[in-house]
């Protein structure tokens, strides 16, 4: 990460800026608050660790102007450990504070927690959204309303058929056993063969299914599982016959 530090006390900076960097990262510095705005507005800044009290533009000030363009991660460092400061340095947005003295590697552990969110809410935002309706030919499962349609008609369904069901639309084609399906709709331990299973598929397939006798969408495969396959639009045309 690109991290700015700011602080005054250049014996203090000098040994974060020497620490810090033997941990991989890219250390900028400054001794005034200033200097680090200027350092800021010419950076990509991943984070930032600064002292609050310092001159020309103390960190108080500082973090209103980065808070104004940015929302990187702001550790604060204070001689003073007074609660009144810590929570203005906090409601004007700093995520985090330490007090001086403090140990080098509680303050390299507080960036890590820092990196941590960094990559949780980039891999976050890389990731594609969550899809709210899931599609298996005339089917739709809208996921926010935990509600299925069939040819934009409502099937209502039990919770349990529902989970069933999402669980195969999220999963099309993926045979699960009677098993697999009680241990995660259920969430509990199949310890014995009972027809629970059976019976919520045999009620799903009824709903789903125009013909439930030779059915489209919730497959048995003999002596294994279930799964859900897209029909075609042959098999679809031959149901509305």
């Amino acid at each position: 990460m690109n991290i700015l530090i700011a602080e005054d006390e250049r014996d203090l900076l000098e040994l974060l800026h020497d620490n810090i960097s033997r941990e991989g990262h890219t250390v900028f510095v400054a001794d005034n608050g200033r200097e680090a705005w200027e350092i800021f507005e010419k950076e990509p800044i991943d984070l930032c660790i600064l002292d609050v009290m310092m001159p020309e533009i103390d960190g108080l000030e500082l973090i209103q102007n980065i808070r104004k363009a940015s929302e990187v991660p702001v550790i604060f460092l204070t001689a003073r450990g007074d609660d009144t400061d810590k929570v203005l340095g906090l409601t004007l947005g700093a995520d985090d504070y330490l007090v001086k003295p403090f140990s080098m590697s509680e303050l390299k552990a507080r960036i890590q927690v820092q990196v941590r969110h960094l990559q949780k809410n980039k891999r976050e935002d890389n990731s594609p959204l969550q899809q709210s309706v899931l599609k298996c030919g005339e089917l739709s499962l809208h996921l926010n309303e935990a509600v299925c349609y069939k040819n934009n008609q409502v099937i209502n369904l039990l919770a349990k058929e529902y989970l069933l069901l999402k669980m195969f639309m999220e999963n099309i084609g993926h045979v699960y056993t009677k098993k697999q399906l009680y241990n995660a709709v259920w969430q509990e331990e199949y310890y014995y063969d009972d027809n629970t299973v059976m019976v919520h598929l045999s009620h799903l397939r009824n709903k789903i299914e125009d013909n439930p006798k030779n059915p489209i969408y919730l497959i048995t495969i003999r002596g294994i599982g279930y799964k859900l396959v897209n029909p075609t639009q042959d098999q679809i045309g031959k149901t509305h016959v």
